[in-house]
């Protein structure tokens, strides 16, 4: 029906000038000719220009009122003309209403709120607003003093309405010729395919989109930082344990038990299992001599070392913690070279905002080998960080319990154009290697970042609470472009 009224007045009318009006007229739904006229302007029969116009609709409010009236008109109606207590007034009414009622009905001067009674001021009012909001819900243009009184109240809102002119197109005819999508056999056998029409193949048309897993940026910046410390010759860490015993975690690495990392603000404790039974007895009690009273050139940090305080379970708050593990293992046989690496979750109790989360993902490298310097952890950060296009480095000496010396690194960031903290690195500290086994003329060089920080920067994203948690927009996860990390 709306395909035939648009050719049919076209073929004696040269345009249709408004589709609103025009669907008006013949009370057919605007979105059904929208819909023909696109279809149309598709196969060129016709040719349509946009129009916009800017329009005002009731919100569910203001569709309230043109039913029941404004509050204030509401309120005023139930006020007898002798008075009516305040309290008994606000029974009659819905709270929102009585609440609105008393504020506009006041400012229009209608009501007196006494103390004790509500009473009329005026006799009569007309209810202006229902009339207003009647008025735009039937298409009618209010003044401007009007429309921004009633925006203020919430009670309209703009919408953009968007309709077309039309006029005839290059293959314009009356009727709307049918056309073929597929040639047949009795096509050929009657010879009628000489007569027909057929569908013109639309190449530049996409296809239907194909729904399946997507890589999340994490993983993506994970998988090509996995395969670059695999190319440098180093070995996956198993970092399945997400909850550690204090001792792992901080004692293990030469952490005094009153540093304040081991707070309950900085940790996550658990209740339950609350405390671990397993570690290596003659290992706890080489770390707690380490502790009381030094050893190995060390004067230690002369306090009483709890073996409660070291039992308490964890969520770890770094992967040092399966570093310290591995390198006990390591010292538990004739000693091997060893490099290691590990990319995964670790916990903290932080407060959360645009660049902290209470969990995130650290990247940890290690190398053990005999006679290792600060020189051999210089030359292997710039060997690591070059796969990740950072070749501009700088070191800044720092403090880390378990590492000694220990240095901040840095990269020039050329978008930035500025120097950005990268990581922090250092060389395991006898007091840690030493009660493990470990040979005296073994070293330990590591360092480590986190993974969000390069994703965030890769991605352009600049609030971690977009990249990772329940905030994380599925879109992204769907059409994040490949990770170039690595990538020459």
């Amino acid at each position: 029906m709306a395909e035939e009224a648009i050719l049919g007045y076209l073929q004696h009318t040269e345009e249709i000038k408004d589709s609103g009006e025009f669907a008006a007229e013949r009370n057919i739904d605007h979105n059904e000719i929208v819909n023909v006229i696109k279809s149309l302007h598709g196969f060129r029969y016709v040719d349509a220009e946009d129009i916009k116009r800017e329009t005002w609709v009731l919100t569910d409010e203001g569709k309230t009122y043109t039913a029941t009236g404004s509050p204030e008109f509401q309120l005023f109606n139930a006020i007898p003309p002798e008075g009516i207590p305040k309290d008994e007034l606000q029974k009659k009414l819905d709270p929102s209403v009585f609440k609105i009622g008393c504020a506009q009905a006041a400012k229009n001067k209608w009501v007196e709120m006494g103390k004790q009674l509500v009473t009329r001021k005026v006799q009569n009012v007309d209810d202006k607003v229902k009339g207003l909001l009647l008025q735009i819900q039937q298409g009618q243009g209010i003044g401007s003093d009007d429309i921004k009184a009633l925006k203020a109240r919430k009670l309209i809102v703009p919408q953009t309405w968007k309709g077309y002119s039309v006029r005839k197109g290059p293959n314009y005819a009356p009727k709307r010729k049918q056309v073929v999508t597929d040639l047949t056999r009795e096509n050929f056998q009657s010879g009628e395919w000489k007569e027909l029409e057929f569908k013109e193949y639309n190449y530049s048309a996409k296809g239907a989109p194909l729904e399946g897993g997507h890589l999340h940026p994490l993983l993506k910046v994970r998988a090509q930082l996995k395969q670059i410390f695999l190319c440098m010759g180093f070995e996956e860490m198993p970092t399945n344990n997400f909850v550690e015993s204090s001792f792992w975690n901080f004692d293990a690495l030469f952490q005094p038990q009153q540093h304040p990392a081991r707070d309950s603000h900085d940790t996550f404790f658990l209740d339950a299992p609350s405390t671990t039974k397993r570690l290596p007895e003659d290992y706890v009690e080489r770390v707690k001599q380490i502790h009381e009273t030094g050893g190995y050139e060390s004067r230690g940090y002369v306090y009483d070392w709890k073996r409660e305080e070291a039992n308490k379970n964890l969520l770890r708050t770094h992967t040092t913690a399966v570093s310290s593990r591995m390198l006990y293992q390591l010292a538990q046989k004739p000693f091997a070279p060893k490099k290691y690496f590990s990319i995964d979750r670790v916990f903290r109790n932080e407060a959360v905002d645009r660049t902290h989360l209470a969990e995130f993902h650290q990247i940890e490298g290690l190398v053990c080998d005999r006679g290792l310097t600060l020189c051999d952890l210089i030359g292997v950060l710039h060997d690591f960080f070059s796969h990740l296009g950072m070749t501009k480095l700088k070191f800044k000496p720092a403090y880390n319990p378990y590492t000694e010396p220990s240095m901040e690194i840095f990269s020039y960031h050329e978008g930035f154009k500025k120097w950005v903290e990268v990581g922090n690195s250092g060389m395991f500290r006898p007091e840690m290697l030493r009660p493990m086994g470990l040979p005296e003329d073994v070293q330990v060089i590591a360092w480590g970042l986190s993974l969000e920080r390069p994703t965030m920067i890769l991605y352009g994203i600049d609030n971690i609470r977009d990249l990772f948690g329940p905030k994380v927009d599925l879109g992204l996860i769907k059409k994040n472009s490949i990770c170039r990390l690595g990538i020459n």
